[in-house]
């Protein structure tokens, strides 16, 4: 079966993991991707060795590309990125601001050359004077944009646990990318894009802010509670295990009481008749639900939920996500030769056949024989 970007060439001047999080799922959609890396390799190569010896970061974000090492400031090879580009649909970028311009790539010189390209320009937080020499990486943003303010216990502050602001940023270029594609399929024209890591977590944060300029201030951190929901939280049974509930709406609220806890009074409680109520009374009505949730076992107690079609989760160790039944599996290779089972990727075509084995995490500048060859003129 063709693949949705057959045809379609990115180039991409990458590192770490949000522009190379955008183009692997390009290349999985069919795109040619060729990464443009410095002699030393894509730095995120080095970020850990818990992929068989090779980066976990790496292996994830880069499988089925090509790799070209170059260095900008030699003639011969700026010369030979030029050729690459002009040959391009889509041509992205993560350097530091103003890197790529200041080799001689600008891009609205590119798009000038070649109406039809789509250039996206990935950064930390965008190319405004008072922001666009701040450093950026994940936790850097994750704090710079309030994220861990409202992460973590409620005494201590918490880094969210995966790099969400390079992975938000590498998801919102990928769709980016795909609308401009639809959008030059209709008018001929390419697109100028832009994305920063700040401005994804920035929208993220649109609820807490709204709460903090409108409402009654900022959401506290909470750990395992919803801020503004009760009851949304973790609750131990009698052996120490957690188990998380969430309750939706006021009539769940009832059933809740009726058929989970048992206890019909509750109901008509007024402090806790409406989610604003239970949520101003949260520590009365957590006392009231740990009175009984401590007296069952975690299989007692996820059996009620079960029953009276409340929705409950575990609170799962990385480990039991490993065993996990809804968890599907894909195998990739390493840029050592080694295959390693990870997570599907989360989109499903249910009528397409199933897919093979992409190609491996390339070394660096696996392809330059071939890539300096095949543009060479």
């Amino acid at each position: 079966m063709a693949k949705p970007l057959d045809g379609i060439l990115v180039v991409s001047v990458e590192q770490a993991v949000a522009a190379p999080f955008c183009t692997s799922r390009l290349a999985e959609a069919g795109a040619r991707v060729i990464k443009i890396e410095r002699a030393e390799g894509d730095f995120a190569r080095g970020y850990d060795t818990a992929a068989k010896g090779a980066s976990s970061y790496f292996t994830w974000t880069n499988q089925g590309k090509e790799s070209l090492t170059l260095d900008f400031h030699d003639p011969e090879d700026a010369a030979l990125l030029g050729r690459i580009i002009s040959q391009a649909d889509v041509f992205i970028q993560n350097l530091a601001p103003g890197a790529l311009r200041r080799a001689g790539f600008k891009m609205e010189d590119l798009r000038e050359a070649d109406p039809r390209l789509i250039t996206v320009d990935i950064s930390g937080y965008g190319a405004d004077e008072a922001v666009s020499h701040l450093k950026a990486y994940d936790l850097l943003i994750q704090a710079e944009a309030g994220l861990t303010g409202i992460s973590g216990g409620e005494t201590e502050l918490g880094r969210i646990g995966v790099s969400i602001c390079d992975i938000g940023a590498g998801m919102t270029a990928h769709s980016a990318v795909l609308e401009a594609v639809l959008l030059r399929e209709r008018t001929g024209d390419g697109a100028a894009l832009s994305v920063s890591l700040f401005d994804v977590a920035a929208d993220w944060m649109t609820v807490p802010l709204i709460h903090t300029e409108h409402g009654a201030g900022p959401p506290p951190r909470s750990g395992l509670k919803h801020p503004s929901i009760a009851p949304y939280g973790a609750f131990e049974t009698q052996e120490g295990e957690l188990t998380l509930i969430s309750i939706q709406n006021d009539r769940e609220w009832q059933v809740f009481c009726e058929d989970v806890l048992q206890m019909k009074n509750a109901t008509k409680d007024p402090r806790f008749a409406t989610n604003n109520a239970r949520v101003r009374h949260r520590p009365s009505l957590e006392s009231l639900i740990s009175s009984v949730t401590l007296t069952l076992n975690q299989v007692e107690f996820q059996r009620r939920l079960s029953k009276a079609g409340i929705a409950y989760g575990g609170v799962n160790s990385v480990q039991d996500v490993a065993q996990h039944p809804a968890l599907r599996r894909r195998v990739v290779e390493t840029d050592t030769g080694d295959q390693l089972s990870i997570p599907a990727l989360p989109v499903r075509w249910m009528d397409a056949p199933p897919s093979k084995t992409p190609a491996a995490a390339p070394t660096p500048g696996a392809h330059n024989s071939a890539l300096r060859e095949e543009f060479s003129q």
